[in-house]
């Protein structure tokens, strides 16, 4: 039997929003990143407002995703600002959030499934660089230092990659972290 979500508690969306992202991010996802970040990071995005992410076109989702990951930057308790640490972290909680059948039907996330970026950390680089071919994609700089100018690189060549795969590249990440992590 299906649920309507007007038949939910009025609290379930935003504990689904809390619980998924606490479990997308958890120790190992942003290892080494300094103290405090993790329960930031998912304090942040348990707080993320779903119901506005633009869905009306490409540009408009990109622009929103970079404000949300300066804003993320913003709200971690460290110095450094480790953008590719925040961008993965979003890029984890989207995707989780479209798998998420409660998330995706509230917030209609998967009207932005071609767009969310593949989720990218060195067992997924390692995938695309291969998939890519020899110096096709630049060195991989690590989490803690990759910059959007490479992370861009790496998402233009995952757009095509899985564009000829005939799925959107967020789901890149299913197969490239189980075959190099």
């Amino acid at each position: 039997m299906e649920t309507s979500t007007s038949t939910l508690p009025p609290d379930f969306i935003s504990t689904m929003q809390h619980r998924v992202a606490t479990v997308a991010i958890g120790p190992s996802t942003l290892r080494n990143q300094g103290k405090g970040v993790i329960q930031a990071t998912q304090e942040f995005l348990s707080r993320l407002p779903l119901a506005r992410i633009p869905t009306s076109n490409e540009a408009r989702f990109r622009d929103w995703l970079d404000r949300q990951t300066e804003c993320l930057l913003d709200a971690l308790p460290i110095k450094n600002r480790p953008w590719g640490a925040a961008r993965k972290a979003l890029n984890l909680f989207l995707r989780d959030a479209l798998y998420n059948q409660y998330l995706n039907r509230h917030f209609q996330i998967g009207k932005v499934e071609p767009w969310l970026e593949v989720p990218l950390d060195s067992a997924v680089a390692k995938g695309l660089k291969r998939l890519a071919g020899r110096g096709k994609l630049p060195p991989w700089p690590g989490l803690k230092y990759l910059q959007k100018d490479t992370s861009d690189m790496y998402q233009a060549f995952a757009a095509r990659y899985s564009a000829c795969q005939g799925i959107a590249r967020v789901h890149l990440d299913m197969y490239l972290w189980l075959e190099n992590r």
